[in-house]
C-alpha cells in the first residue's frame, strides 16, 4: 500500500531550484501590475464586480442565484464566459508560433484595452463595455511564459499566494530556494500597487485611466515585435 499519509521521518520533497531572472520578473511585475489598474478600473465601473478575478465572480454569481438577482447573474455569467474565451484565444495565439506568439498576444489584449475605452466613450454600457476588458484580462495571462517557478504576467495572484507559501515552507525546509517565496510576493504587490493606482488615477481622469494599461500593451507589442523581428534574421 501507498505510505499515505507519509511518514514524519519522509524527506520532504525537493522543490525546482530554479529563481526566475530579474529581468523577467519585472516584466511580469508590470504586466500583473497593469492587470490590477484594468481590474480596479471595471470593478468601479460595473459597482463591485470584476474582469480579472473570476473567484469572486463565481461566488456573487451563486449567491445571486439563491438570491433571485439574475441580472447579477447574467453579468457574472458573461464576464466568466469573456475571460474563459479570452485565454483560449489568448493562449491559440501564443502557441501559433514560436517567433510571432508573444506579439500576437501583446497586439490583441492592446486592441481589447482600446475597445473597451472606445465603446465606453462612445455611450455602451459598463455592462457590456467591460466584457471586452475581461476577455482581454484571460487572454494576457498567455502573454509571458513562466521562468522558473513564478508565474509571471498573471491577471490573479490566489495562486501565486499559495505558491509562496509553499515555497517559504520549502525554503525552511532546505528543499527551495531561501528567497524564491519572495518573487512570488513580488508578483502579488504588482496586483496590489496596479489597482491603487487605477483606483487613484481613476478619481482623477475617470474612464481615461485606461490609457495607461493601453501605453504598457503598446511597449510590450513593440517589444515582441522587435524580438520576433530580431529572431527571425
Amino acid at each position: 500500500m501507498p505510505n499515505w499519509p507519509p511518514s514524519p521521518k519522509t524527506s520532504p520533497q525537493r522543490s525546482d531550484t530554479t529563481m526566475t531572472p530579474t529581468r523577467h520578473l519585472v516584466l511580469g511585475m508590470v504586466l500583473t501590475g497593469s492587470a490590477g489598474l484594468i481590474d480596479a478600473v471595471g470593478f468601479i465601473e460595473l459597482g463591485g464586480y470584476f474582469t480579472s478575478f473570476m473567484s469572486g465572480n463565481t461566488t456573487q454569481g451563486g449567491a445571486a442565484i439563491i438570491d433571485g438577482a439574475w441580472p447579477v447573474v447574467l453579468l457574472t455569467t458573461s464576464l466568466i464566459a469573456l475571460f474563459f474565451i479570452g485565454s483560449v484565444l489568448g493562449s491559440l495565439l501564443a502557441i501559433s508560433s514560436v517567433r510571432w506568439g508573444a506579439t500576437a498576444v501583446s497586439a490583441a489584449v492592446l486592441c481589447g484595452v482600446a475597445l473597451t475605452l472606445a465603446l465606453t466613450l462612445a455611450g455602451f454600457p459598463a455592462s457590456q463595455s467591460m466584457l471586452v476588458l475581461s476577455a482581454s484580462a484571460g487572454a494576457q495571462n498567455a502573454i509571458l511564459p513562466m521562468r522558473g517557478a513564478v508565474r509571471l504576467g498573471a491577471t490573479f495572484v490566489t495562486g501565486t499566494l499559495y505558491m509562496a507559501g509553499q515555497d517559504l515552507a520549502l525554503a525552511l525546509r532546505g528543499a527551495a530556494p531561501k528567497l524564491r517565496w519572495l518573487q512570488h510576493l513580488s508578483v502579488w504587490l504588482g496586483l496590489f500597487g496596479g489597482a491603487a493606482i487605477g483606483a487613484l488615477f481613476y478619481r482623477l481622469a475617470g474612464i481615461y485611466t485606461l490609457f495607461v494599461p493601453t501605453a504598457i500593451y503598446v511597449v510590450f507589442a513593440i517589444g515582441h515585435f522587435r524580438a520576433a523581428r530580431h529572431a527571425a534574421i
